[in-house]
């Protein structure tokens, strides 16, 4: 009989020292994950592509001996979309953080896809090539390490100046790599974004990407673009614009259909990723997600 799999919680980074980093992630153990997600990205562990082993070594501590798998997500600016003479950079940031996380024992690296601003059909198709091949060579460092890159979709923005890749298009280019430590992140709100700009089907996309995603990042929206001026986020919220990062279940994306629609690799994570605004319903998130994963279709089965 096949285990539900673990439902984790993206922890919050608190202050730069990490004094309350273990409060921090106490507070997402309190909300009955088994996963935890650790914000690399902003907890100063790499200074100029190298590894910060002071911070690294009270991470390591704080981390330490709590009954949780985690996974690692790495900085948001690596994008293997960019100029070729920077590439190498983004790279160097990348080996680093990746190093990072199998000292830590984690399982997965998020790593976001490209972005690149929109360019004729040739530059957009180069910039794909160039993905590819850095992927690979990040795939082989993930198998050195034994760490999982899970690459994740993303979306645009309402203004048409930036190329992104949604759910379908990812998993072609997985399929292309075909490299067994190059996987996904599926963000199922980043697609409903993603496709309420270009036009799609979000839960057909999504059945595409869903057997390459080792790693799901779970929140809420309406798929609706940011394209209004807004005061608050509250009056974002009120209209449902943009990447709110809602609670399960406050948006209207189609769960239900989605876990019925999906057959997910053995081993996949169900991470929510909850604004700081919502962070005081966690627990009723997590227990939303709980019963999505209950549901979730495995290769070989359902989890039961």
């Amino acid at each position: 009989m096949t285990t539900i799999p673990a439902v984790g919680i993206s922890a919050k980074a608190g202050k730069p020292d990490l004094s309350d980093f273990g409060a921090r992630l106490d507070e997402a153990l309190a909300f009955g994950v088994g996963a935890i997600e650790l914000p690399l990205f902003d907890l100063d562990v790499v200074v100029g592509g190298r590894i910060r082993r002071d911070q690294l070594a009270r991470l390591k501590t704080l981390c330490a001996g709590r009954p949780v798998v985690y996974t690692v997500h790495g900085p948001l600016a690596i994008n293997f979309f960019d100029e070729p003479w920077r590439l190498p950079r983004h790279f160097e940031v990348l080996k680093a953080s990746m190093e990072i996380t199998a000292e830590l024992g984690a399982v997965h690296y998020v790593l976001h896809s490209g972005l690149a601003r929109m360019i004729q059909h040739d530059g957009i198709e180069d910039a794909y090539r160039r993905q590819r091949e850095w992927l690979a060579k990040a795939g082989d460092l993930g198998k050195d390490l034994g760490v999982v890159v899970c690459v994740e979709n993303l979306f645009g923005g309402y203004e048409g100046k930036v190329h992104s890749v949604g759910p379908a298009r990812l998993a072609r280019e997985l399929a292309a790599i075909d490299h067994d430590f190059v996987r996904a992140t599926l963000d199922f709100s980043h697609g409903h974004l993603h496709l309420g700009f270009t036009g799609g089907d979000l839960v057909k996309e999504c059945a595409e990407l869903a057997p390459w995603a080792r790693h799901l990042h779970l929140h809420d929206s309406f798929g609706r673009q940011d394209d209004i001026w807004m005061f608050t986020n509250g009056e974002r919220l009120a209209y449902g614009h943009g990447d709110l990062h809602l609670p399960v279940g406050w948006g209207d994306i189609p769960w239900n259909a989605l876990m019925e629609a999906c057959t997910f690799p053995e081993g996949v994570v169900f991470n929510i990723e909850l604004n700081d605004r919502y962070w005081h319903v966690g627990r009723e998130c997590v227990e939303a997600t709980k019963e999505l994963a209950g549901k979730a279709r495995v290769v070989g089965g359902l989890y039961a």
